[in-house]
């Protein structure tokens, strides 16, 4: 077996789980689940039509690069979303299945196994845990960057050693993120680009939460090198249709950005044999191709947003992100910064699950950024989220 699998951690829903497991609940209060960010919205009509008049598909085997018709939808797209100017879609575009699979073999394919010195990626701290694991699965040496309120919740990249840098293969970024929903600026990329000119690392832009925002649309990776003047060089980007669509069970999302990466990419994807169904193909298309639906997922959630941060502003300090679909809000004083305690407490009391924070971070530099916190995942419908956040209320209280 490969040993590296003994290195990594526990998923934090199965920490959660072990949590909860010897718990009394009370039974007379139905449960409320805002712990996992699993969208519950419905999907779409028009992509479930286009899947049930793709069936055909089933009969072919499915090309690793994908139909043009949907690398041409995946570009358009890019180009009404971020105002670019237009991307290849034989050369810059490749479809995957869902963001966290390419998340996860995008590591392998960058990682050179044979580098001098081990190499490192960097992280935010908290983190989608799929970053930890592709590296450490990739033999390379996790690190991580602590995103906390005094820093807007975005990584000091002047806190990283020279000696860091230097073994350096790859950046992730979720921006968006998950889960401050914390956005990068303009200055941020132009910070992080810089340090990819001199030190000559891949950047990896998770942005599967794009479009879940409540003021302005998140700038993203393309559409701020485009603004500083740049090409896509050592930069890719990821999205899904699993938030923007309701989709996750589809496993739909792309890769977009440096040719030369994606060609590798690419040529690792064939062996590992990762193709799109070609009937996922044809929905995927309908779904990228149409906003209303998009538009509406947005406003859903920025009702149950309005109506659930008032209950929970003063009891956990909770205010609006800048996107997604979470709220990173800390926990009552009585629990001395004790997240876990505290979800425990509320999981006996209120019959309502959430996230502990500390779990979605590691212990760097001296602090778990996410101790003292919990996620919230306003997923579920309006009035379960309104019922939830009023038990919560009250018990912090």
């Amino acid at each position: 077996m490969n040993t590296r699998l003994d290195l990594l951690q526990p998923y934090p829903f199965q920490r959660l789980k072990k949590l909860l497991a010897d718990t009394q609940v009370p039974h007379s209060l139905r449960h409320v689940d805002l712990s996992i960010g699993e969208p519950k919205h419905p999907a779409p009509s028009l992509v479930l039509e286009a899947l049930a008049a793709s069936f055909g598909g089933l009969s072919q085997y499915p090309a690793t690069l994908g139909s043009e018709a949907l690398r041409c939808a995946i570009a358009d797209w890019l180009v009404r979303r971020y105002a670019l100017p237009r991307l290849d879609p034989a050369r810059e575009i490749l479809p995957v299945n869902g963001s966290r699979e390419a998340l996860f073999s995008f590591v392998q394919a960058i990682v050179d196994p044979e580098a001098a010195a081990k190499p490192v990626v960097i992280s935010p701290n908290p983190f989608y845990q799929i970053y930890e694991g592709a590296a450490i699965l990739a033999g390379a040496e996790p690190y991580y960057l602590n995103c906390e309120a005094a820093l807007a919740y975005q990584p000091d990249w002047s806190s990283v050693p020279a000696d860091i840098w230097q073994r350096t293969a790859l950046v992730f970024v979720c921006s968006p993120g998950n889960p401050t929903g914390a956005v990068m600026s303009l200055d941020d990329w132009r910070t992080l680009f810089a340090l990819s000119d001199q030190h000559g690392f891949v950047i990896a832009s998770d942005e599967c939460y794009s479009e879940i925002w409540f003021d302005r649309p998140p700038l993203g990776a393309l559409e701020a090198a485009h603004q500083l003047g740049r090409d896509y060089t050592r930069l890719v980007t990821f999205s899904s249709l699993s938030k923007r669509s309701n989709l996750p069970g589809m496993r739909s999302g792309f890769v977009a950005g440096d040719a030369a990466l994606l060609a590798k990419f690419l040529l690792y994807r064939t062996y590992h044999g990762s193709a799109m169904s070609p009937m996922v193909q044809a929905a995927s298309v309908a779904a990228w191709q149409e906003e209303s639906h998009v538009e509406s997922n947005r406003a859903a959630y920025r009702e149950k947003f309005e109506a659930v941060v008032p209950l929970l502003a003063a009891s956990l300090q909770a205010s609006m992100p800048d996107a997604a679909f979470y709220l990173w809000a800390s926990v009552p004083a009585r629990f001395n910064g004790d997240d876990a305690a505290f979800v425990k407490a509320l999981y006996e009391t209120c019959h309502v699950t959430i996230l502990p924070g500390s779990y979605l971070a590691r212990e760097a530099h001296g602090v778990n950024p996410g101790r003292g916190r919990v996620r919230i995942a306003l997923v579920a419908p309006l009035a379960e989220c309104v019922e939830g956040a009023s038990r919560i209320a009250e018990f912090a209280r």
